[in-house]
């Protein structure tokens, strides 16, 4: 918990964003937006800030706005937050797409990741606008669950020149300065087909298997303070036609887990070099990121008694070219979960501190 206090008569003056947020949030929640299936929430978010007087502009279901009297020449701030969501599964024990009060809870899909921290953000936008606090822009970006060519990856380049960012995702309001890369390898194994009976052929599997124990063995020695190790896991594996047919490939997927001291380049060109088999990246753009501890936006942090940490979990950021950290209302661990939620505390916390971290800076 931050060692942030709040004044009654700075809670009274926020309550205005609040309600707004809390609104808002019940509307996205009620308007599905799986993964490439957004535009009817990127509508309302569009809608939503013409309403409060922006010009915003759109490409696919990503919407970005700029603050009045924005200046390329000065420093610009970034607040980007995603708009959609998984699936929902079959374990929820209550509608999705109802949002529903409870006490504190606020529950619907995407409640918790990431509507609260879009909202709450917006609302940092509107009231920056308000009191016309430098360059600001707002960015609500699609296809975030799938790291979609439509959403971050696409849009990102549309915008003006960006300084810093603050991306919202569910980190309990504490300062994610750090955050794994994602790289995905499709590894395949040849040999050569024959009947079993016979003992002919070249069995693909048997070839595969000096490279699964290398997979599983293999450490990188690079191991980073936040982070910690790079980490490599095998998590599928597909071989064979039927139980007489000696198999010809052995397909497999390696899922790697960078930290900020390899690019995902690196390592991919490091598993290539000791397998035999085929090795294939399926990306190599979600890399790791790491602020500097000395930058600005980590600096006002630690000054607000914040605990700066590192995430596990991939976001946006990883496309960011520039110095970002992650920081939004909820927790990570209900995210992808049935009967999701956000409580309406940690949206109005994140008001307050959103409030304290962005106008020191401007």
């Amino acid at each position: 918990m931050s060692a942030i206090i709040f004044t009654e008569r700075k809670m009274e003056t926020m309550d205005r964003y609040f309600d707004s947020a809390v609104d808002l949030l019940s509307r996205l929640i009620a308007t599905p937006s799986i993964s490439r299936e957004e535009a009817a929430a990127a509508d309302i978010v569009e809608e939503e800030l013409r309403r409060y007087g922006f010009a915003p502009r759109r490409e696919g279901n990503n919407v970005w706005a700029v603050s009045p009297g924005f200046d390329e020449s000065q420093p610009t701030l970034l607040l980007n937050a995603h708009i959609d969501t998984v699936c929902p599964t079959d374990s929820w024990t209550r509608d999705p797409f109802t949002p529903t009060i409870e006490g504190d809870r606020l529950y619907g899909l995407g409640s918790n990741d990431c509507g609260g921290g879009l909202v709450t953000l917006m609302q940092m936008f509107r009231k920056a606008a308000d009191s016309r606090q430098g360059n600001i822009i707002f960015l609500a970006t699609a296809e975030e669950e799938v790291s979609g060519q439509g959403g971050a990856r696409h849009v990102l380049k549309l915008l003006p020149r960006v300084d810093a960012a603050i991306v919202g995702e569910p980190t309990a309001m504490q300062p994610a300065v750090a955050e794994r890369g994602l790289l995905v390898l499709n590894v395949t194994a040849h040999g050569r087909s024959g009947h079993a009976a016979r003992g002919e052929g070249v069995n693909a599997i048997y070839k595969a298997m000096d490279d699964l124990q290398w997979l599983r063995n293999y450490r990188f020695d690079r191991v980073s303070p936040m982070l910690g190790e790079t980490r490599m896991q095998v998590t599928q594996i597909d071989a064979g036609t039927q139980h007489n047919v000696v198999p010809d490939t052995c397909r497999m997927v390696v899922d790697v887990r960078t930290n900020e001291l390899y690019t995902n380049k690196e390592v991919y060109e490091l598993v290539a070099a000791h397998l035999a088999s085929d090795v294939q990246p399926r990306s190599l753009d979600l890399n790791s990121s790491r602020i500097d501890d000395n930058h600005p936006l980590v600096q006002r942090c630690l000054q607000m008694g914040l605990k700066p940490f590192g995430s596990p979990t991939l976001s946006d950021q990883s496309l960011m070219p520039w110095p970002s950290l992650k920081m939004g209302p909820g927790d990570s661990a209900r995210s992808h979960t049935a009967d999701e939620y956000i409580c309406l505390s940690e949206i109005r916390q994140a008001l307050h501190i959103y409030d304290q971290l962005i106008f020191a800076l401007r």
